[in-house]
């Protein structure tokens, strides 16, 4: 009978509703359940009642549905759905989410995709190997606060002769 409460109504208000639900076939309707429990001293009105199930479901109830709709469609796809697809699949069965939404709500739970490949590692060095010592005495401490220390980068150290760099433009 009940639910899961839509927090945008109050606790009595969505207990109302619930209990009206599940027993207007039976009692002919919202206006003879209200009348009855209204002569008994607790007051509804068949407004509140309409009122309350025309009422938007609230951002965290929304939140749960997404929720419970990513842990549906995840699995459904072997686990090996990302955040885009998922998204993707979400948007197919007619829910309007974001993506950084699915995958925030997917980081929250928990859920993760399969990546493609591997990561390449180039260099493992070794824990027992020996450390080279500084032969030139480097000191990268600043001379005064906020300076920066001058550094280069040997990748970006061009080493070719500025003669090739001529002819290669022609």
């Amino acid at each position: 009978m009940l639910t899961d409460p839509p927090w945008s109504m109050p606790p009595a208000v969505w207990l109302w509703v619930a209990f009206i639900d599940a027993y207007r076939e039976q009692f002919g309707g919202v206006e003879p359940i209200c009348r009855v429990l209204t002569g008994h001293g607790m007051k509804i009105a068949a407004s509140t009642y309409y009122k309350a199930k025309a009422m938007p479901p609230s951002a965290r109830a929304v939140r749960a549905e997404i929720m419970a709709e990513t842990r549906r469609v995840h699995p459904a796809n072997y686990g090996v759905y990302g955040a885009r697809k998922i998204w993707i699949a979400l948007r197919r069965d007619g829910h309007q989410v974001a993506r950084c939404t699915v995958e925030r709500l997917m980081r929250q739970a928990g859920l993760a995709g399969v990546v493609r490949g591997r990561k390449i590692r180039t260099t493992i060095t070794d824990p027992a190997g020996e450390r080279a010592q500084d032969l030139v005495q480097r000191d990268f401490t600043a001379q005064a606060p906020d300076t920066e220390l001058p550094t280069a980068s040997v990748t970006v150290a061009h080493t070719w002769p500025l003669a090739q760099v001529a002819s290669a433009a022609e």
